[in-house]
């Protein structure tokens, strides 16, 4: 069997660039020219899991990642990973098992993603930037040092920070009126947002590097933005030029949807758990996720370009 580069949540926001981006590179590439590609899925009938398919040299599979074990790894001679784990409670139980697994399955290395650099610690008012730190901290000890890994750090998609933006103007081309437009951006902190499919060419870039490139960036944390900041102010502008009239009511720094989160769990879910995402946007607010702040290597890899009226735009074609 062929050696094998796994990638973990293949019709994901960031796994989709992955799965898409590598075929061209491994091509490019002599040393890993023999290597095939997996690409996992929940649901073949996903259309992303469709449109996947399609692609050389890329084989999708059907199968919950959670319950991915060395055995399986072993089984389809796996030597690297991409894997964007969800950020649910219950993520560092989980994807501390996936990087166990592929420790004693023998995996070379590991691309995975982790989340806004100014909060990844283990004092971050925000539970999952937590899980993320110990993570990382986790592969960074002794007992690991057989994988090699590399661990990104994007800055809030720009999907999600315009979401409501996009969401407005169609409202407004299709009835005439308006909802108050509700923004995760403050006002004025300038915040480098980045297109999470350039975090996957970044992380496919990495995948595909010869063994001594990737040796270089072993136990590496990238700081991943956009190519340009934007603040709250400037995307009501944007709002105002698409729909040509002046926005009426705006609510800056809003998370009421995360208390729409919160109220949907059962009885038994840490509602005090979720109810602390709202104090992640903290830093950003605070002028500590500029563009300034990606780090030379990801610069050097594939520096993102998708400008936040860019991708504006993407979603209002959608």
């Amino acid at each position: 069997m062929a050696p094998t580069i796994l990638v973990v949540g293949a019709t994901g926001n960031t796994g989709r660039s992955v799965a898409e981006t590598l075929p061209k590179l491994l091509k490019a590439n002599t040393a890993l020219s023999d290597h095939r590609i997996i690409a996992l899925t929940r649901s073949l009938d996903n259309p992303i899991a469709q449109k996947l398919t399609k692609l050389p040299g890329v084989e999708v599979l059907e199968k919950n990642w959670v319950d991915i074990t060395a055995d399986w790894l072993r089984e389809h001679d796996v030597v690297r990973a991409f894997i964007a784990s969800h950020n649910e409670p219950t993520q560092f139980a989980e994807e501390s098992t996936f990087h166990h697994a592929a420790l004693k399955a023998g995996v070379k290395y590991v691309v995975r993603i982790s989340t806004t650099a100014a909060n990844v610690g283990p004092d971050c008012d925000a539970y999952y930037p937590r899980t993320h730190w110990a993570i990382e901290a986790l592969l960074s000890t002794p007992e690991y040092s057989n994988l090699q890994w590399t661990s990104l750090q994007p800055n809030v998609f720009s999907s999600l920070y315009l979401s409501t933006a996009a969401e407005l103007i169609k409202q407004y081309r299709r009835t005439g009126k308006q909802e108050t437009l509700r923004l995760m951006a403050s006002e004025d902190a300038p915040v480098g947002i980045i297109d999470p499919n350039e975090v996957g060419i970044v992380a496919a870039r990495l995948l595909s590097q010869g063994d001594t490139a990737v040796a270089a960036h072993n136990k590496a944390k990238y700081v991943l933005n956009g190519p340009e900041d934007i603040t709250g102010r400037q995307i009501v502008h944007m709002v105002e030029s698409y729909i040509g009239a002046k926005v009426n009511d705006v609510s800056y720094k809003d998370l009421t949807f995360i208390d729409g989160l919160a109220n949907q769990l059962g009885p038994r879910q840490p509602k005090n758990v979720i109810l602390s995402i709202k104090q992640a946007p903290v830093t950003a607010w605070e002028g500590k996720c500029t563009a300034s702040t990606t780090s030379k290597q990801v610069l050097e890899l594939a520096a993102p370009k998708r400008t936040p009226a860019e991708v504006l735009r993407t979603m209002l074609e959608e």
